[in-house]
């Protein structure tokens, strides 16, 4: 991960463009707990089926296939390096799409997804408010919206904070930045965020009780993921974990996207775009966007010549 990112068109963004994450974090990080807890919590929010799905910050692919209910998954990453990784894990099934481009300007149609998962990425954004208001306007009336949270009011920063081992206060609502673009989020902060969205919470849990490097190394990744899976429902009354969890509803308003419209133009936001073998053009504005080796590239705009 690059520090700083790329300036997006609004915001400066955490870029994954090159970065080992999969394999150094994931695959030989010592992470298989929280793999399997973070598994069990999406499954259980997810909707039982559906038609398409979105997921946002996708990276390498790593919880895509807990998507299989969905009859296709677009995958969205502002790294493209990512997306390749994703291809190279998916394989080059129909199911799947891959778009590069920001979450602060998707180019979706408004109201053309039934369900949307974001995980491990809004910890990164300067304005998510911003990004979870763009969210809302590419999902159908009523679809669900998994979301993950670092969370700032979790217990160890709670005992470090009483111990005065930390100065940022864990109570406050407001995000703490950590580390350069990366945040820790209030759970009541998020909630009032998504109801402003106009989102509906439906359910939360609490994720990665026991991440503790001891407890770790102590017990099998899987004694712990079942203790994790017992207690991650007691998420619906108080949230101590430094993971949560959400579902929230889209509520009724707006319109599902017409037939026969996918992307939208994210300079004029023009509802459908021409499609040719290696680029995409808004009929509008003119604008143009490349189709490179099986990705759609909404990073880089161009103007039809």
């Amino acid at each position: 991960m690059t520090d700083g990112g790329h300036q997006s068109f609004m915001y400066p963004v955490c870029d994954y463009e090159g970065s080992k994450y999969q394999q150094e974090f994931w695959d030989t990080g010592g992470r298989n707990y929280e793999d399997r807890v973070e598994r069990i919590a999406l499954r259980r929010l997810l909707p039982r089926s559906g038609g398409i799905s979105l997921e946002i910050g996708a990276g390498a692919g790593r919880l895509t296939p807990e998507l299989q209910r969905f009859e296709r998954v677009v995958l969205v990453d502002y790294s493209r390096t990512q997306l390749q990784q994703a291809q190279a894990r998916l394989g080059t099934n129909e199911r799947y799409l891959f778009v590069r481009a920001d979450l602060y300007r998707l180019p979706f149609t408004p109201g053309l997804f039934d369900a949307a998962v974001m995980i491990r990425t809004v910890h990164h954004l300067v304005d998510v408010p911003s990004a979870l208001e763009g969210i809302r306007v590419v999902l159908k009336p009523g679809g669900a919206f998994i979301l993950e949270y670092a969370n700032k009011q979790n217990a160890i920063a709670i005992l470090r904070y009483w111990l005065r081992h930390q100065e940022w206060n864990p109570f406050d609502p407001e995000p703490i930045e950590f580390a350069r673009l990366n945040f820790n989020l209030h759970p009541k902060t998020m909630r009032e965020w998504l109801t402003e969205a106009r989102f509906l919470v439906r359910q939360q849990r609490t994720v990665s009780h026991f991440r503790l490097k001891f407890l770790k190394r102590l017990l099998p990744s899987g004694l712990l993921a079942a203790a994790d899976s017992a207690l991650q429902t007691t998420g619906n009354f108080w949230q101590l974990t430094p993971s949560v969890f959400l579902r929230a509803d889209a509520d009724s308003s707006g319109k599902t996207a017409a037939p026969n419209t996918f992307f939208r133009c994210i300079i004029c936001e023009h509802n459908g775009l021409d499609e040719k073998a290696e680029y995409m053009t808004c009929p509008k504005c003119g604008n143009v966007w490349m189709m490179r080796d099986g990705i759609y590239d909404f990073g880089e705009t161009r103007q039809e010549s």
